[in-house]
């Protein structure tokens, strides 16, 4: 990594595949949400479904197999809709560095078209990475079992899978919440994930961890655990990093990762002690000697108080089974109940205008919709740039 001063391009492409309904909905967010540096691609067998996608890039699959309809929920034509137009599929991959596939587990075509997707990407030699929900319990056993079956096939060609269990945020949420809701929760949890990583390739920042870095992580990474956190206040440096490592998208605890990147965006006069204290509570989590840490930071004039940090550790000598410790204690805290205004920053790039852009509302916004007296976790306060209906 590097400190830099002046003007900073990324030179690696990298291109956000959303395949299926689920990873369709979930790339309608992104876009909507101004997320930069990044070129999308929408993938789905579906035309009609297809045809309502904000990607400037699409790829129908599968044409001749399903009539340009849906999989009807079956896995395995969602892989045969793929196989059969892996052309399109590398052609829409042409010149890319790092390809991020996100997708709903235990449908039709995110669950069977997404492995052959990532086997595509691999092959054309870009550093892949699945971020990839599972479904809700209350969608059923049956749901539940593709996914998970999807998800161990999914591992076998990306070089690493961030998986982000829906009932993880059903349970930090009021039980009055809305299923529709429900989901625009999932998808802004996806933009977070994939900005997370993305961000620290393409986002000027005081210290940048450039693409070698990035890959150096997550190549042949396996399992990938992604925790976000922030802090305010006198500890607002431990607050950011032990709901990080405590963070509620975390199925498992971060002990035994070897390797990590770490994105912080803090106020431009955050003193050495906070950013020290930061590392050495994530370097003790994580338990080993040796952790290779790579750090991107940004210090933003726009903001006052808050740390926020976004964490991913992989390099798991066996598949992480120990639970998170106290998730919700830590991360839910607030200083106060009620009304809370949504935390917004302003994109500083253009992009075209959309048609039918659809409202994109902030998890705050939906939380403060449901019940004015509901906590919002930390972990889910706003903090990227928020767009117009148009």
């Amino acid at each position: 990594m590097e400190r830099v001063t002046g003007d900073y391009k990324s030179r690696a492409i990298i291109k956000v595949m959303g395949v299926g309904g689920g990873g369709g909905n979930a790339l309608n967010h992104m876009i909507a949400s101004n997320l930069e540096g990044v070129e999308f691609i929408a993938i789905n067998t579906d035309a009609q479904d297809l045809a309502k996608s904000l990607a400037h890039k699409k790829v129908q699959i599968g044409q001749r197999i399903t009539g340009g309809l849906g999989t009807g929920g079956d896995p395995a034509i969602g892989k045969q809709a793929a196989e059969a137009d892996r052309d399109a599929i590398a052609s829409a991959l042409e010149h890319v560095d790092m390809v991020f596939i996100a997708a709903g587990m235990g449908g039709g075509t995110g669950t069977g078209a997404a492995p052959v997707i990532a086997q595509i990407a691999r092959e054309m030699g870009a550093l892949t990475v699945a971020v990839v929900t599972k479904p809700f319990t209350e969608e059923g056993p049956a749901k539940m079992r593709i996914a998970i079956e999807g998800i161990q096939e999914l591992k076998q060609y990306v070089d690493a899978v961030i998986t982000i269990p829906n009932d993880r945020i059903w349970q930090l949420a009021d039980r009055r919440l809305s299923l529709k809701d429900a989901f625009e929760m999932v998808d802004e949890v996806l933009r977070m994930a994939v900005q997370g990583i993305s961000d620290l390739i393409v986002r000027p920042g005081y210290i940048n961890i450039d693409f070698a870095d990035v890959r150096n992580i997550l190549s042949n990474a396996g399992i990938a655990l992604i925790g976000i956190g922030s802090g305010r206040g006198d500890d607002r440096s431990g607050d950011a990093a032990r709901s990080a490592i405590s963070s509620p998208l975390l199925e498992y605890s971060i002990e035994g990762a070897t390797k990590a990147l770490l994105n912080i965006v803090a106020p431009v006069d955050m003193p050495v002690s906070e950013l020290h204290e930061m590392l050495n509570i994530i370097r003790e989590a994580a338990g080993v000697e040796d952790l290779d840490l790579r750090m991107g930071l940004v210090l933003d004039e726009g903001m006052s108080d808050e740390i926020r940090v976004t964490l991913i550790a992989t390099g798991f000598k066996t598949e992480p089974t120990k639970p998170v410790e106290a998730a919700e204690e830590i991360s839910v805290r607030q200083p106060h109940r009620g009304r809370r205004e949504p935390v917004s920053t302003s994109s500083s790039v253009e992009t075209p205008r959309q048609e039918a852009r659809p409202t994109i509302r902030s998890i705050d916004e939906i939380l403060i919709e449901v019940d004015e007296g509901i906590d919002t976790p930390t972990f889910l306060r706003r903090s990227s740039g928020r767009s117009e209906s148009e």
